[in-house]
């Protein structure tokens, strides 16, 4: 028997190799055959879902001690709005959701749920067309509006004769509230509506005649326009007397800094998991990777992830949820334009970044090309990043996109110092593996399978209103040219 023969090997019916013609025979060793003795060069395990991160790197985090931050302020005066809610069960029924009418700030606090059920029930539905004007400056206030849908412009005239647009309502806003406890109340600016809608409206007698009948609403009404009459400064806090510029020896009036009685106190929040590997699989297969040191790295990743999720959208602290609602404005024709974003950050001073969808900031920059304008670009932790106005804007894709495809825009001024947005976390907490992140054994089961419980702690604070804000209802998708 030849070499060639005996390497070839004996054929059977039951493993039969295909004929290979004889000039076709190999001359070397094959590849299949020889990563049977080679060691392959292999990645570290890859996860798609890890992104930049780019909130978690650029709050300043405050270690947390006890496990609550409390922030104090001073005395706020001012009662800021919230967004009303509806019901809609499709056409022209809207109603309003009787408990969110608390966020209105006539009525935050008022707990009879009897009689906002009944001021729910008197809102009546209201359709408007594009261009439509509801009500005009200097107009008597007859009625007090709810918008459920639509985009509204609020407007006034010039000093020349000119239109001033000083305002766009969305959806949630109301109008007239403001009138409670004038007694001769006027439109201070009109306001038209910019694309078809609808509104809830309710009749300025009727609120008269509500509060003539129920005590208990008349008694909240008088508080609230007592309290608006109170001294305040020009953001809402309570006013601390001062003087200057005087000559002589003229009386000082004295006063004292007021502090709020119930301060927002942060609780630190968590996002935790449970790692399992099997004992075999921790013993043996760790050459040339640690194979618990993979699993807990992938691990880690996802909870960080899910931990700048948590910063945006939770409930109780994410910024979404949680910026002030004077401090949020929406786009004036839909796509995010230069002149939003300038007024975004007329909103506050020392705005140290931008947040946005990756398709806004692409939104952006059709903006900024039918402008002509070439956004510059900033230089943070040697990575180049598009800015605005010297601003950094960061993409997150974990700002959501609605159905509708519109999406936020925030802007952010950080720092205790600068009385900014912080991160929260705790640092020396038991075993730990990364700042605020521990690693504790929690022992091996009768099946031998390692069990490991991961856990960040962590949550966000607001210091004062204006260090966040939102640019709303940014519509991402591409318009005819």
């Amino acid at each position: 028997m030849s070499v060639q023969d005996s390497a070839t090997g004996p054929a059977s019916d039951e493993e039969t190799a295909p004929e290979v013609p004889t000039d076709q025979q190999p001359t070397s060793l094959g590849t299949h055959a020889a990563r049977r003795l080679a060691t392959t060069t292999k990645s570290a395990p890859q996860m798609q879902a890890i992104t930049s991160r780019w909130l978690l790197k650029s709050l300043p985090w405050v270690d947390v001690k006890g496990g609550t931050y409390r922030v104090n302020r001073r005395l706020q005066l001012s009662i800021g709005r919230g967004r009303v809610q509806f019901d809609q069960n499709g056409g022209n029924d809207i109603k309003v959701i009787p408990e969110t009418l608390t966020e209105l700030p006539v009525l935050r606090g008022y707990d009879d749920i009897d009689v906002l059920k009944e001021i729910a029930t008197r809102f009546r539905t209201r359709e408007v067309r594009a261009g439509q004007v509801l009500f005009e400056a200097g107009q008597p206030v007859t009625e007090a509006y709810l918008v459920a849908h639509g985009r509204f412009t609020r407007f006034t005239e010039g000093k020349y004769g000119e239109e001033e647009v000083i305002g766009v309502v969305t959806d949630g806003d109301q109008m007239g509230d403001e009138a409670i406890g004038q007694p001769d109340p006027l439109w201070l600016s009109s306001v038209r509506a910019e694309t078809a809608g609808t509104v809830l409206v309710l009749p300025w007698d009727v609120v008269e005649e509500l509060t003539e009948r129920t005590p208990s609403l008349a008694a909240h009404l008088r508080e609230y326009a007592e309290r608006q009459r109170l001294p305040r400064n020009r953001k809402g806090e309570a006013d601390v007397p001062v003087q200057s510029g005087h000559t002589g020896e003229p009386t000082l009036s004295g006063g004292f800094v007021d502090y709020e009685l119930t301060p927002r106190e942060y609780e630190l929040s968590l996002t935790q998991t449970v790692l399992r590997v099997h004992t075999r699989i921790a013993d043996l297969y760790n050459d040339p990777m640690d194979q618990t040191e993979e699993q807990l790295r992938l691990t880690i990743e996802e909870i960080r992830e899910r931990q700048e999720w948590e910063l945006l959208n939770n409930r109780e602290f994410g910024l979404l949820h949680n910026v002030d609602y004077g401090q949020r404005i929406s786009t004036f024709s839909g796509p995010p334009t230069p002149d939003d974003l300038d007024e975004l950050l007329s909103m506050r001073r020392k705005t140290k970044l931008f947040l946005a969808h990756p398709k806004a900031i692409a939104a952006f920059f059709r903006q900024c090309n039918r402008r002509g304008l070439v956004p510059g670009t900033a230089n943070v932790d040697g990575h180049e990043v598009p800015a605005w106005r010297g601003v950094p804007i960061f993409p997150c894709g974990k700002i959501p996109v609605t159905p509708q495809h519109t999406t936020s825009i925030l802007a952010l001024r950080t720092g205790e110092s600068d009385q900014g947005v912080v991160g929260l976390y705790q640092t020396g907490i038991p075993e730990e593996y990364q700042p605020g992140l521990n690693v504790r054994f929690m022992g091996i089961n009768t099946t031998a399978i390692i069990n490991y419980l991961v856990t960040a702690y962590y949550s966000l604070a607001i210091l004062v209103p204006d260090a966040a804000g939102i640019l709303e209802n940014v519509q991402i998708g591409r318009t005819a040219e």
